[in-house]
Formats: structure tokens, C-alpha cells, sequence
């Protein structure tokens, strides 16, 4: 009798199929089936020749290729196609089966199937994958929550087919209570939208403001990998400025500069609007992306607006030096603000959540891996209950090294009219966070005076309301106090 599967993937696009390679290499056997049939034969006769991947042509011959309980695995389109596979997988699933979603879905939709399989009987998991095709084949970052029956059996084949770092520790474990696995990988895609666009704000800096070539952009990045820099990111960057095309030329030079999204990015500004958490540098980032996509707006702009009549006359290693400062102050905090959301979330949700063990998962197969994610693991070690990573010993010692270049980096961009979106923002956060009283104050009174909102005092216990009749004519009714 034929051998029957450990688990079953629904969804041979890429991702799909690579991890079926990994987990075949892994000594798991695993059942697959597409909707467009044909993808399973081509699959079954081209990289899945020779292995123990069994090939079905129905769901019905799927699920009985598969031992139960089930443990089924979505990689289908996020949306309406997850329900509806969820739907048309239910008729032949039980009490204590398994269907994970490894997509990029809103984790809202991951809450409610988890609710909703929960009443059935059924276990559901939504799984945050990162790493893209390379990780899927050789080992990316798993992040799964959901249901938490199903971690125990899941957790072999997850942990087994996960990157690796020091110790052999896996690159994957249990994040949390229903859609807290889609939740972090949001987080993390954002902060990955914010490191992009850090690494792009040095490339432009470094090619306009100190007129570099790619060659020596090159030779830069390489040295920052292998310092606090050193990171996934960083590295195949360095491979693209260097990078021909066909005809000799530069290939990065005849890009355009029209950058595309497919939504984490927007999805985690929305979420930090909704907790009320100052994730700015992400917001930039994704907005720098929506800029981008005016193409003919900005080159009409351009035609009538000079940029400052200012050429670059300092010595150009320090200024280097500066835009590598601004760059990992400005990272750390991208981080720092991602860290606070999800803990903004944790305590929204009801999740818990090991915020060191979300760095170790980020450490290794993703595509923010890098160095600077162990230090962060360090941090949540020596304290679990850290507030900020700002109020790290490590990381508060970067940033009181980094200002000078970092403050330095921001104003070479504004004398030059070059854009430094996230490198502003972070510093402006910075500023703000690192100070006693912002002009708060005046916005208070401001709502007072016009639509009697109330405010606090500094010379009475928090929580006390008060209004004033600013005009002399508006009475001493005010407005409910609340927080939108």
C-alpha cells in the first residue's frame, strides 16, 4: 500500500512548490493539488520527479493520499480564494483537523476563520512565511499562530523546514493566539518597507548629494556588511549596484523609479493608526512608495521647480561615515516602532507574545535577517519586560553615537533638495521621544478654545478634565473628553 502523506499543500505557484521541495527534503511526505490541474502534472514531471511528493488530481484523491488527522496547507491567494478553499476543504475534514493558511492574509481574516473553524471542530492556522522563493526551497521564517491545539503537531514539520542560526535554533516557533502569526509578519513586512526605503535614501544621498558612482556604492555597501550593518538587505544591494545589463551599462541605472506594493506595507500603518501608535518611519515609507508612482506629475514639477543651486564641497569619507550613522540610527528606530505597535497589539488582542523569540525568528531566512536582529533578541533576554527598545543600554548607546552623523546626513539632504523621508521622520521621532514636553500643550488649548474638548493640568492629578470660557462667551459647557 502506497505511503500517505504527513501533510498536504494546496497552491503550486512558487512559494508553494518550494516549500514542498523543503519539506520533502526533510523526510516529510507531502500530498499537493492545484485547482488548475495541470500545474500538479507539470510539478509531478519537473522538480517534484524523484521524490516522494504524491500528486493528486482532485480533492477528493487529496485527502485520501493524507493520514489524519489532516494537516492541510493553503498557498493560495489571499482574500476570498482562502474562504474558499477553507469551504470546499470542510466536507471531507473533522474534529482535530488542521488547515493552515502560509499566505500574506490580514490577520482580522485570520481571527475570524480561526473563530469560525473553532466551532467546527477544526484547527486553524494562519502562518506567516518570509523569505520569498530562496527561503521557501532552503529554509524561511515561519511565524505561525492560530489555534493552539495544532502547534504540537505542526511543529516538526515547521521547525525542521525553518532557516537555522546559532545552536541550530529554528527560525520558527508558536507566535500567538488567533491572528497574532499574520500579525507579526505584517510587522515585519512593514519594518522591511522601512529598511528598503532607509537603504534607498543612503543610495541617493551618496549618487546625487556626493556624486558616487556605482562602483563606489558598491565598495561602501560592502564594508558596511560586515559591520552593525551586516544584513541580507545590505548585501543584495551591493550585488545590484554592480550589476550589468546586456549591453555593458549599469542595469539599476535604467530601472524606473515607479516602486510597486502589494498592501503589508499600507495594512501596517492602518493598524498603527487604529492603536494610536507613532509608527512613522513605516507610514513614510510606504508613502514614499506612493509618491514614486507620480511619475509624470513629478517630472512635470520638476520643469518648474529648481532644485537648491548648492554643490556637495565637504570631504566626502566623512559624510559617508554620516549617511551610514543615519542609516542605523534610523533603522533602530523602524524597530523600536515596530516593537511598540505589537506590543500595543499584544495588549489589544490579548496576545502573548516573546518579543525575543520574534527577533530570533526574524534572525535567519527572512528578508530583514541581519545581524542588528540578535541584538534585539539580546535586549528582550536581559530584559523580558523591556519597555522600549530605545531604553536599551546597547541600542541607547548607538544612537548617542549616531546623532551627530545622522543629524549631518538630514541636512545634507535638505540643503540639496534630495528627499530623506524615513531618515527625517526617525529623527524627528527621536526628537520627540527623547523630549519632556512637546507643544502638546498649545493643541490642548486650541481644542478647548474652539470646540471645548477640555484638558489636563500640570499642577493637578492626571485624569482631571477642565474648561475654560476662553471668550467670555461660550459658556462653561464642554465637550465628553475622549481619544479617537
Amino acid at each position: 500500500m502506497k505511503e500517505k502523506a504527513e501533510i498536504g499543500l494546496i497552491g503550486l505557484a512558487v512559494m508553494g512548490q518550494n516549500l514542498v521541495l523543503n519539506m520533502d527534503d526533510h523526510g516529510f511526505t507531502v500530498a499537493v493539488y492545484n485547482r488548475t490541474v495541470s500545474k500538479v502534472d507539470d510539478f509531478m514531471n519537473g522538480p517534484a520527479k524523484n521524490t516522494k511528493v504524491i500528486g493528486t488530481q482532485s480533492l477528493k484523491e487529496f485527502f485520501a493520499a493524507l493520514k489524519r488527522p489532516y494537516i492541510v496547507m493553503l498557498m493560495v491567494k489571499a482574500g476570498q480564494p482562502v474562504d474558499e478553499f477553507i469551504s470546499l476543504c470542510l466536507p471531507f475534514m473533522g474534529p482535530g483537523d488542521i488547515i493552515i493558511d502560509g499566505g500574506n492574509s490580514y490577520y482580522g481574516d485570520t481571527e475570524r476563520r480561526v473563530a469560525h473553524l473553532k466551532e467546527k471542530g477544526v484547527l486553524f492556522v494562519g502562518s506567516g512565511i518570509s523569505g520569498g522563493e530562496e527561503g521557501a526551497r532552503h529554509g524561511p521564517s515561519i511565524m505561525p499562530g492560530g489555534n493552539s491545539d495544532a502547534w504540537l503537531k505542526i511543529k516538526p514539520i515547521f521547525q525542521s523546514i525553518s532557516a537555522k542560526v546559532e545552536n541550530n535554533e529554528p527560525c520558527c516557533d508558536w507566535v500567538g493566539d488567533g491572528g497574532a502569526g499574520h500579525y507579526v509578519k505584517m510587522v515585519h513586512n512593514g519594518i522591511e518597507y522601512g529598511d528598503m526605503q532607509l537603504i534607498s535614501e543612503a543610495y541617493q544621498l551618496m549618487k546625487e548629494g556626493l556624486g558616487m558612482s556605482n562602483d563606489e556604492m558598491a565598495n561602501v555597501f560592502d564594508e558596511w556588511n560586515k559591520g552593525e550593518l551586516n544584513s541580507y538587505l545590505i548585501e543584495i544591494t551591493s550585488a545590484i549596484f554592480k550589476f550589468k545589463d546586456k549591453d555593458g551599462s549599469y542595469l539599476l541605472d535604467s530601472i524606473l523609479d515607479v516602486a510597486g506594493q502589494k498592501g503589508t506595507g499600507k495594512w501596517t500603518g492602518i493598524s498603527a493608526l487604529d492603536l494610536g501608535m507613532p509608527v512613522t518611519l513605516i507610514g513614510e515609507a510606504v508613502f514614499a512608495r506612493c509618491l514614486s508612482s507620480l511619475k509624470s506629475e513629478r517630472e512635470a514639477a520638476s520643469k518648474i521647480y529648481a532644485a537648491p543651486n548648492k554643490k556637495f564641497k565637504g570631504d566626502k569619507k566623512d559624510y559617508i561615515e554620516a549617511i551610514r550613522q543615519a542609516l542605523y540610527a534610523s533603522k533602530i528606530i523602524s524597530y523600536a516602532q515596530g516593537y511598540m505597535m505589537m506590543k500595543a497589539a499584544a495588549q489589544e488582542f490579548k496576545w502573548k507574545l516573546n518579543y525575543g523569540g520574534i527577533a530570533l525568528m526574524w534572525r535567519g531566512g527572512c528578508i530583514i535577517r541581519s545581524m542588528f536582529l540578535g541584538k534585539i533578541k539580546d535586549a528582550f533576554s536581559k530584559n523580558p519586560n523591556l519597555e522600549n527598545l530605545l531604553m536599551d543600554d546597547y541600542f541607547k548607546e548607538q544612537i548617542v553615537k549616531s546623532q551627530e552623523g545622522w543629524r549631518k546626513a538630514v541636512q545634507l539632504g535638505a540643503e540639496m533638495g534630495i528627499p530623506t523621508p524615513c531618515f527625517s521622520t526617525a529623527l524627528a521621532f527621536f526628537d520627540g521621544f527623547r523630549t519632556a514636553r512637546l507643544p502638546a500643550n498649545l493643541l490642548q488649548a486650541q481644542r478647548d478654545y474652539f470646540g471645548a474638548h477640555t484638558y489636563e493640568r500640570i499642577d493637578k492629578k492626571r485624569g482631571e478634565f477642565f474648561h475654560t470660557n476662553w471668550t467670555g462667551t461660550g459658556g462653561d459647557v464642554s465637550s465628553t473628553s475622549y481619544n479617537a
